[in-house]
């Protein structure tokens, strides 16, 4: 037996020192050494909460809140260069919730009820001279001296008056297709773009009307704008003009320059559809 364990033992230290010479022995210059095995990660149980996922967080979307236009862009606006320095002329603002246009239009304090005390105005003779505008179908007036033709865009024609010193204001005259909702009743669509002015006006402006009436394939309003101690002239004529949209001509002229506004009568007895 003894013979037996030492030939085992020799055995044993046989096999030791061969595995030592494997362990010890340099990897060649092929081979790259394999890093530690891990055990893959558990499978979630499937009644097991799902992990969370990272979402990409939508970026917000530009507001959509429209701004009252400003024509002279607010164009034919006399406030602030009412006439030449501001944007496109654009729908009226939104309205609230259930609101129709003529509500909201009756709940402005701005804009006054047009009663049947309001009469009709005289007008006077347009002249032969005229500008022709064929995005809304019409034709205006060409004021004389010391009205010239101005840039137009984003308007289809725009006429001014020259600019006076310690002012912004000056009379202007634009036309271009509505921009404004049509209403069934060209009276009340002529109503509706009356409010829409004022946007074209100073801050605080109100309205007083002059006269209303029904012109040729349309209606005419002439009122009084009043900011302040200031006051306007101002003057509103829609007319089917047999485009997509119907036209609209706007003039507006400031007490400052009271001479023309023997013109606005021009312009809305001149309005007319074009051909």
């Amino acid at each position: 037996m003894r013979v037996v364990y030492r030939g085992l033992a020799v055995v044993a230290a046989v096999v030791a020192a061969a595995v030592a010479v494997i362990v010890v022995l340099p990897s060649g210059p092929d081979e790259v050494a394999a890093g530690p095995v891990t055990a893959p990660p558990a499978v979630p149980s499937p009644s097991g909460p799902a992990p969370a996922a990272a979402v990409p967080t939508p970026s917000p979307e530009p507001s959509t809140t429209e701004e009252p236009s400003t024509t002279e862009e607010q164009g034919a606006t006399e406030e602030q260069g009412a006439t030449e320095e501001q944007g496109a002329p654009s729908p009226s603002g939104s309205l609230a919730p259930g609101y129709t246009a003529m509500e909201a239009l009756y709940a402005d304090p701005r804009v006054p009820r047009l009663t049947g005390g309001v009469k009709r105005m005289s007008l006077s003779s347009p002249g032969k001279q005229v500008v022709t505008d064929k995005r809304s179908g019409l034709v205006v007036p060409r004021l004389g001296r010391p009205w010239k033709a101005y840039g137009a865009a984003p308007f289809s024609t725009r006429q001014v008056l020259p600019r006076q010193r310690g002012t912004t204001l000056r009379g202007t005259v634009v036309s271009c297709p509505l921009p404004i909702m049509e209403q069934e009743s060209p009276r009340d669509t002529a109503l509706l773009a009356a409010r829409w002015t004022l946007n074209h006006h100073p801050k605080g402006s109100k309205i007083t009307w002059l006269a209303s009436q029904q012109v040729k394939g349309g209606w005419a309003l002439v009122y009084r704008v009043k900011y302040g101690k200031k006051t306007s002239r101002a003057a509103v004529v829609v007319i089917d003009g047999g485009m997509s949209k119907p036209g609209l001509v706007f003039v507006t002229v400031p007490d400052s320059q009271h001479k023309q506004w023997r013109d606005i009568g021009r312009v809305v007895s001149g309005v007319r559809v074009l051909g």
